[in-house]
């Protein structure tokens, strides 16, 4: 009876869980939502609105409803020609749209059948049959430089510099990005919601940090750590592994800010070619690929560049300043955010902070991981959400005292012919 009793309550809460993901799914199906004029709803999604509330619950995880998202709809071949053939006609001439008309024709009765029927089978047992060939072969599998191509950059505040210091700007940032990091971890971030009720897929904040795109010959690959205890900073053309925990202890920002202004008080010299070297990610793909495989397959090289792509993230510290109050300098700004000089952002990594001299600050980042609203969600919460409320003192630094167990920088070395 005791096995039968526990068998039988498994089964009820395996189906209760069905029942609630098929449930929900079917829920979010629904697609009456967009078409209702602003500030009039109707009675049916008011009732929809309602049942998604009640049975997704009122503060969601960050993935609580992964496994209830509906799939991508598969279109239909006839379909898809018609809309194809309606958006090239204005492109073509009259001989053109007809051959084009007549490939279209071709191709829907003959090969597309199979690929129709190859692309229904993955439909079935790919939670969604484009995403993994969108990565693959619109980005990974690309061979021209990632800078400008397809690396995306985000700005500072324009009206907004909370300090002029350039140390505790970066610290502070540092250290929202870290508790960013350990609310992903713990899944406590709420998912993307349109429109406060229907929530975007969280998958691709899995590697927002600790990953790194790495070069091949063919094609690109992702490498993603569970985790990370530090950051590389670079400066002057110099490398530093930075860690941000000791032990178990996180660094407070005012540890971090002093851990970084023993970077920018530095004055020793890059070594040879160490400064050039982050322009092997800037350019084309197959020549980092042998690069890599010649020169950073063992000894120091391997060493310093397995921290690199190891790290959680990357931060720049910059010689140069912006001033956003001048639109001649903002144009400036964006370049620099963009590519700067083309050996000072390492575009393999997921993303780089980057903090100037004056304390603006910004960001560029890999594409291939993510789209721009994962950055944009990590951005507006840093900049707003953790870097105004813990502050700095009146004289631009962080707030509180740094103790004597501040790690120390260390300096990434390299033997570059």
């Amino acid at each position: 009876h005791i096995l039968a009793s526990v068998i039988y309550a498994l089964l009820i809460w395996i189906g209760g869980i069905l029942l609630r993901k098929y449930t929900l799914m079917t829920l979010l199906s629904y697609t009456g939502w967009m078409y209702e004029e602003r500030g009039r709803i109707s009675t049916m999604t008011r009732l929809w609105l309602a049942t998604v509330y009640l049975i997704g619950g009122k503060h969601p995880k960050l993935y609580s409803y992964q496994g209830a998202l509906p799939k991508l709809p598969l279109p239909d071949v006839k379909d898809t020609m018609r809309r194809y053939l309606r958006s090239v006609k204005s492109l073509l001439n009259e001989e053109s749209y007809q051959r084009m008309e007549k490939l279209a024709k071709d191709f829907e009765t003959s090969v597309s059948r199979k690929l129709q029927f190859y692309l229904k089978l993955k439909y079935w047992w790919a939670p969604n049959y484009v995403s993994d060939w969108w990565e693959e072969y619109v980005y990974l599998a690309g061979r021209s430089p990632l800078m400008i191509n397809s690396n995306f950059y985000g700005m500072d505040a324009a009206m907004i510099t909370p300090s002029r210091c350039q140390a505790a700007r970066a610290a502070n940032l540092v250290y929202a990005f870290v508790q960013y990091m350990r609310s992903l971890d713990q899944e406590a971030l709420e998912p993307l919601m349109l429109n406060g009720m229907v929530p975007l897929c969280s998958a691709q904040y899995e590697r927002q940090f600790c990953t790194t795109r790495v070069p091949g010959q063919e094609k690109d690959t992702l490498q993603h750590q569970r985790e990370a205890r530090y950051i590389v900073v670079s400066h002057a053309g110099r490398y530093f592994k930075c860690y941000f925990v000791v032990g178990e202890k996180f660094l407070e920002p005012c540890e971090l800010e002093k851990m970084f202004q023993n970077i920018l008080n530095d004055k020793s010299e890059p070594m040879p070619g160490e400064e050039n070297l982050a322009a092997l990610t800037a350019g084309e793909r197959q020549h980092w690929a042998t690069a890599r495989r010649n020169y950073f397959s063992r000894g120091v090289n391997k060493t310093s560049l397995s921290a690199i792509e190891k790290a959680a993230f990357v931060v720049v510290m910059e010689d140069e300043e912006f001033d956003t109050d001048n639109p001649d300098e903002v144009d400036k700004y964006a370049a620099s955010l963009l590519h700067g000089n083309g050996r000072n952002r390492w575009f393999d990594k997921s993303f780089n902070l980057i903090v100037y001299k004056n304390g603006k600050v910004g960001f560029n980042a890999e594409h291939s991981w993510a789209d721009a609203p994962i950055m944009a969600h990590l951005w507006e919460c840093s900049l707003f959400g953790y870097d105004v409320p813990i502050g700095y003192r009146n004289d631009g630094n962080c707030r509180g005292e740094a103790g004597s167990q501040v790690p120390n920088p260390i300096r990434l070395q390299w033997d570059l012919t």
